[in-house]
């Protein structure tokens, strides 16, 4: 108790308080630029936080990044231009809605189920800590091997009946997965000499190109392309608020959960548990149909759980001092600069700094709501302006995204040429999205896959041997043959 009210007096403090506002702000500002992402948010916060004490320094990252993770369904939603990856799993759903006049009624779901998720991922977080992270831990390559599988599987469902051609994006999208070293010899494949794809393509620049380019492309193609974002009205935003929880309120604590769990699986992230929760939204749906022509659902599954994967993130990092995603990874670097050590002595030595990064994450959580409603009036009125008029300071923006991921113009080519291939794509009827998730993903699996092997030295009947891992195995065997069992459903008269 004596360590809770230290907390409070902390927290309350004006100076952590300001920093807390000065950050949210920020936030905002970073997460509406497409390409600018939380991470880089975090990363620009370091050398502001090293003139800060540790309650302050963790309060800012903690407040930016939730912030950043909403932001980016601002431009995502008006414009089809993912802020930052979290928003690129349901940016098609949320775009087609507002150009049917429903722009207030997604970005309110938006901010309202991203604070109630961000909310229920830190009860979480506050009840639950060391539990969850020791199940993270217990979690082996198996796993995560299948784990990953589940997540391509429901990428490939996500297209609806047009399996084929998201079968075929999905392929294309590990294909480019596999450039740069090999996980297990570092060998270079497919580098073509260039130094600057050992490490694999650019995953940011190539994200900015798979979703602003063709846009960017396609309104100056198309000289009758409507004029402006979507129409706003302010006060339409929290309209039928109350009636939207009640009615996704299983939705959001599904999805809430999931994201949850994804975050504090190391190397998770939000923009992982955005595309788990969407893909399990449509399959969970009763009326597949419906959940495709009107998306509401996913977005309030996806929204819901990119938020509350930031906190699970921090489940493992601080108990086991082990970094849930790149953001928690720059938060431990600056609590060991502030001689905190995360890790089980936490709760013992430093208990008021790890009840005050709980009580950051409550107060940053609320404020989103006053705060994310500022931020889409005042961006309402730019992106309204003529779309021909916005399109080169948004390839401006691009650009800069692109480029600042490394410092380096290689970024910005990565960027133009996911752009134009992104185009042909969307073009031809393939869709993007699987893609970018077989980009995510395909690190992952074979790391996973590869490790495995080598544990069983290529038995694959041992990756059945664990319980959790046959059980997954299951899953992912089940929701790959469910289309076909509905097929052959509907092609067997009923008696």
């Amino acid at each position: 108790m004596d360590a809770l009210l230290r907390a409070l007096a902390m927290v309350t403090d004006s100076q952590v308080l300001l920093t807390i506002l000065a950050s949210s702000m920020f936030g905002l500002s970073v997460g509406c630029i497409p390409g600018l992402t939380a991470t880089m948010a975090t990363a620009l916060l370091v050398p502001f936080a090293m003139f800060l004490d540790p309650v302050s320094a963790i309060a800012s990252i903690v407040a930016a990044t939730a912030m950043a993770i909403f932001a980016g369904d601002i431009p995502g939603t008006l414009l089809r231009l993912p802020g930052t990856p979290a928003s690129a799993a349901y940016v098609h759903h949320s775009y087609a809605l507002a150009k049917s006049g429903r722009a207030g009624e997604v970005l309110g779901l938006n901010l309202v189920f991203s604070a109630l998720g961000g909310l229920l991922g830190t009860v979480v977080l506050v009840a639950a800590a060391p539990t969850l992270a020791d199940y993270a831990l217990s979690l082996s390559s198996f796993e995560f091997f299948w784990l990953s599988m589940l997540g391509l599987s429901c990428a490939v469902f996500l297209v609806g009946d047009n399996v084929p051609k998201g079968a075929a994006a999905l392929l294309f999208g590990l294909l480019l997965a596999t450039v740069g070293r090999d996980y297990t010899t570092a060998f270079p494949r497919f580098t073509f000499d260039d130094p600057e794809l050992l490490d694999g393509i650019p995953f940011v620049p190539a994200l900015i190109g798979f979703f602003a380019l063709p846009e960017i492309i396609r309104t100056l193609r198309d000289p009758g392309a409507p004029d402006g974002a979507p129409a706003v009205q302010a006060s339409r935003i929290f309209r039928g608020m109350g009636r939207a929880i009640l009615r996704w309120r299983w939705n959001f604590l599904r999805s809430g959960l999931v994201g949850t769990f994804v975050g504090a699986l190391p190397g998770g992230g939000a923009d992982t548990a955005a595309w788990a929760a969407y893909g399990i939204s449509r399959r969970l749906s009763r009326d597949p149909q419906t959940w495709d022509r009107d998306g509401i659902e996913g977005i309030v599954d996806a929204t819901s759980a990119n938020n509350a994967s930031l906190s699970g993130a921090w489940i493992p990092a601080l108990v086991f001092a082990i970094p849930g995603d790149t953001i928690t990874a720059i938060a431990i670097g600056v609590l060991y600069l502030k001689n905190v050590t995360p890790g089980p002595s936490i709760f013992l030595e430093n208990a008021h700094v790890l009840y005050a990064v709980f009580i950051t994450f409550f107060v940053a959580n609320l404020l989103m709501i006053p705060l994310g409603w500022l931020a889409i009036r005042a961006a309402v009125p730019i992106l309204r302006l003529p779309r021909q008029m916005l399109m080169a300071p948004l390839l401006l923006f691009a650009c800069l995204g692109a480029f600042a991921v490394d410092n380096s113009l290689f970024g910005i080519g990565t960027m133009l040429a996911c752009g134009l291939i992104g185009y042909w794509m969307e073009q031809n009827g393939y869709p993007v999205g699987p893609a970018v998730l077989g980009m995510v993903m395909g690190r992952l699996v074979e790391e996973n896959l590869m490790t495995s092997l080598i544990k069983v030295q290529g038995d694959v009947t041992r990756f059945f041997e664990r319980p959790v891992a046959t059980a997954l195995a299951v899953f992912t065997l089940l929701v790959w043959l469910w289309p076909l069992a509905r097929r052959l459903r509907r092609a067997v008269p009923s008696a």
